[in-house]
């Protein structure tokens, strides 16, 4: 009896590594992010990137915290630094609102609609320096070993979608334009989509960017609203309700730095360090944003609260521009598509994750 059982479960597990070409099939990823340096969004491609259960695609690159040459630049680096250049390639996205003008007329946003608690604006607050390579040089003072792929990040996520339909998850932790520009050119995608999971909004608590909004939604609230409304199997938002669990301070950061062997991601974490701490005094608060959308991704066992409901970005220019609504109750709003709203994440394990990630390195 046991050797029948035995021989009928190598049966299926020799089908199970012969479909999947030899091991058990990763889950398809883009990650479409606005990079930075370190914390949050490299460490969150380096998580991904790293990942046993994870494919990642491609790494296509937004506006947000950086412009998008600055991200191609960041991104590609911390890759060299892990020696993946040539294993994922990296895209150019979409470098502008959907709103125009909202650089110039920022300073009328903050003087008519009010400032968040944390003054923050990325990229908005300086110019963009146009091009990625000299951002390389400048920060890096050398060539960069590899350049961004060719094409532009939109027709990669519709392509890699249509060529993979079920398959792949997209973590968004950018202002969402490249994918809401995706959906207009390409509507058929969504359906198409395993599974969307966005770092952005804020439902129950108080906004960073103004009283209302959190930063990555507020920079683009046309391209979240988009998002939000396509109908996607599966939408799962981290907001800024869950991404406040899990502050970190300067000796959690000391901690990591010491945990971090690599020498590039070293520096770049102590470059961290000595931007927000290097004067005895925080210059802000820092929480994990990013890396918790990764984190699920990897294992969707993390979220511990959630709440799901059909959910609304705010569109109109006032004091709500780019803030997000929940419909538990009642009858949502045409278009809206529900959506999985996470309130709390299981943090110890996560400190584990980003623990274990940083010793790797």
């Amino acid at each position: 009896m046991f050797n029948r059982v035995f021989r009928k479960s190598a049966a299926v597990l020799a089908l199970l590594l012969a479909v999947s070409g030899g091991a058990l099939a990763k889950e398809k990823v883009i990650l479409d992010t606005d990079m930075v340096e370190s914390f949050d969004d490299g460490m969150a491609m380096l998580m991904l990137a790293k990942s046993d259960e994870i494919e990642l695609l491609g790494v296509t690159i937004t506006f947000g915290n950086t412009w998008v040459s600055e991200g191609i630049a960041y991104a590609l680096r911390q890759l060299e630094a892990v020696k993946m250049e040539w294993k994922i390639p990296v895209l150019k996205g979409i470098d502008q609102t959907t709103r125009a003008g909202r650089q110039i007329a920022l300073q009328h946003e903050i003087k008519t609609f009010g400032s968040g608690f944390d003054g923050y604006w990325g990229a908005f607050s300086k110019t963009d320096p146009g091009d990625w390579r000299s951002v390389y040089q400048k920060a890096y003072g050398r060539e960069p070993k590899c350049a961004p792929m060719d094409g532009h990040a939109v027709n990669f996520i519709i392509e890699s979608v249509r060529r993979n339909p079920g398959e792949v998850t997209i973590v968004e932790i950018g202002a969402p334009c490249n994918l809401a520009a995706a959906l207009r050119m390409a509507p058929d995608i969504a359906p198409l989509v395993k599974r969307v999971i966005y770092m952005g909004g804020t439902f129950f608590v108080p906004g960073n960017t103004t009283p209302r909004a959190e930063f990555n939604w507020w920079c683009d609230p046309e391209a979240a609203r988009t998002c939000v409304r396509a109908p996607f199997k599966e939408q799962i938002i981290i907001p800024l309700d869950a991404c406040n669990h899990m502050p970190y301070d300067a000796p959690k950061l000391a901690e990591l730095i010491g945990l971090t062997k690599n020498e590039i991601i070293h520096s770049m974490l102590q470059a961290k360090y000595d931007y927000v701490y290097g004067s005895g005094k925080a210059l802000f608060d820092l929480f994990m944003w990013d890396l918790i959308a990764a984190a699920v991704c990897i294992d969707n066992s993390l979220i511990t609260e959630s709440v799901t409901a059909h959910v609304d970005v705010d569109t109109s220019f006032g004091p709500g521009y780019g803030s997000p609504s929940a419909f538990i109750t009642g009858v949502p709003p045409a278009g809206t598509q529900k959506a999985k709203i996470v309130t709390n994440v299981d943090t110890a394990r996560i400190w584990k994750m980003i623990d274990s990630l940083c010793a790797s390195l």
